[in-house]
């Protein structure tokens, strides 16, 4: 956690000139008072930025997002604020942490793992998976390069046959 704070702190420079806004997906009121205040300073620091979006996934389990949307749309009903016939796949994804995040297309699974890890699981519905068996500290830019190469090959169907 101190190496979060120290990037936090070193880069909210970098996020300005580079007119990145950062966001905290996961249970941020998990995590040590001084984490969430250096996450929340940086956030603020950066709120109106609109070129990029770094989402950082701080405390997150894709299981843990979905019994909490679950518990507000329950809490909606009980208190009549939604009729249970009007839930619908856009009212899940308006109570996930990514409600202003659009759906990833592609994930790129490193380490050569064949599994998802409880990472947004229902936000890749329909993204295109690659696994490569380079672990994350030496995956580079050439490397994901070759990937989206092999992305923009790929016939997207969103279910369709």
């Amino acid at each position: 956690m101190t190496l979060l704070i120290k990037f936090l702190k070193s880069e909210q420079k970098e996020l300005a000139e580079n007119d990145i806004r950062l966001a905290v997906i996961g249970q941020m009121e998990r995590l040590p008072a001084d984490v969430q205040q250096a996450l929340r300073e940086t956030i603020d620091l950066t709120r109106h930025n609109s070129a990029l979006q770094l989402n950082l996934a701080l405390s997150y389990g894709s299981r843990a997002e979905i019994v909490r949307m679950a518990q507000q749309i329950a809490r909606k009903a009980i208190n009549a604020e939604i009729e249970p016939e009007a839930i619908r796949a856009e009212t899940i994804a308006a109570h996930l942490y990514t409600k202003d995040i659009p759906d990833p297309d592609l994930l790129i699974r490193t380490s050569g793992e064949m599994r998802i890890s409880n990472f947004l699981l229902w936000q890749i519905a329909y993204a295109e998976i690659y696994v490569t068996p380079t672990y994350w500290p030496d995956f580079g830019k050439e490397e994901f390069v070759e990937i989206l190469k092999d992305y923009q090959k790929r016939e997207r169907r969103y279910g369709r046959v």
